[in-house]
């Protein structure tokens, strides 16, 4: 996951002290953020002068990046400490997780959540049951239990991005028929999910921006983010169906970057 701000320093600033990353690789414009003891980066910035802060849903590109905790309790630790030093954030039960919302010093949107066990997954009317209800905030935070934030834990994972699109049916072809990733929940009003492995979804698209335009190289903005798949011979096979479609992808030693139709730039690798 690679972003561009507009001041490295500041956003360095927000991601450790708010978020709880630690800072590792900083090289002049750019910095590779961390949870606590992971050696693979969560979110990756790179600075670029002239970058201009965005609004909410006034682009398309990224809506959020989602960062996923081991367990409720994390979830309640993080709670608390947005609560001491207040910063403002957003909070929903999805049914399968329960989330809080944030953005950054740019506007890009940020989510913190854990899942719930699948076990507790519900399907109704055959597709699996999410929604965007109040979340037990009392709950969230008991289940921390009073214990300190010490930073993003040890566990600690990308769970997903969801992306403004200009269209979902253009989304799901793209996604879904050339990539090939599942379609999960397609009831949800203006969005699509979709995943692997039957997971609730890797990826959310939706059209809330309405008329926005792409996030052009001058707006704070998703550079671009990854899927891994289990070996290369998995993205080389991906590789060759989206170009089969008729997208361009290009190939870079054992990588393949390709576009959506919005310009969001898509970089398979094998894990």
């Amino acid at each position: 996951m690679r972003l561009q701000v507009s001041d490295l320093s500041r956003s360095i600033e927000y991601y450790t002290s708010i978020l709880g990353l630690e800072v590792r690789n900083a090289t002049g414009g750019s910095v590779s953020l961390h949870a606590v003891d992971e050696p693979a980066p969560l979110v990756e910035l790179e600075e670029r002068a002239g970058t201009a802060p965005i609004r909410a849903n006034s682009r398309l590109g990224l809506y959020h990046f989602a960062i996923l905790v081991p367990d409720r309790a994390a979830l309640g630790r993080f709670l608390a400490h947005a609560a001491r030093i207040d910063v403002r954030i957003g909070a929903s039960d999805h049914l399968v997780s329960e989330a809080l919302y944030l953005r950054d010093p740019d506007g890009l949107g940020i989510e913190v959540y854990r899942d719930r066990p699948r076990s507790e997954w519900r399907i109704a009317n055959g597709e699996l049951a999410m929604a965007s209800d109040p979340l037990d905030m009392a709950g969230v935070l008991a289940a921390g239990k009073d214990e300190p934030w010490t930073g993003m834990p040890r566990g600690t994972v990308m769970g997903h991005v969801h992306l403004h699109v200009g269209d979902i049916e253009t989304a799901s072809r793209f996604y879904h028929d050339a990539l090939g990733l599942d379609r999960v929940v397609s009831s949800y009003p203006g969005a699509l999910f979709l995943s692997a492995g039957g997971y609730h979804h890797h990826l959310g698209v939706n059209t809330w921006a309405g008329r926005a335009a792409p996030a052009s190289e001058h707006d704070a903005r998703l550079l671009e983010w990854r899927i891994v798949l289990p070996a290369v011979d998995d993205a080389r096979v991906v590789a060759e169906r989206l170009e089969a479609a008729g997208h361009t992808v290009s190939r870079e030693a054992e990588e393949w970057l390709v576009r959506d139709p919005w310009g969001t730039p898509v970089r398979l690798v094998g894990g």
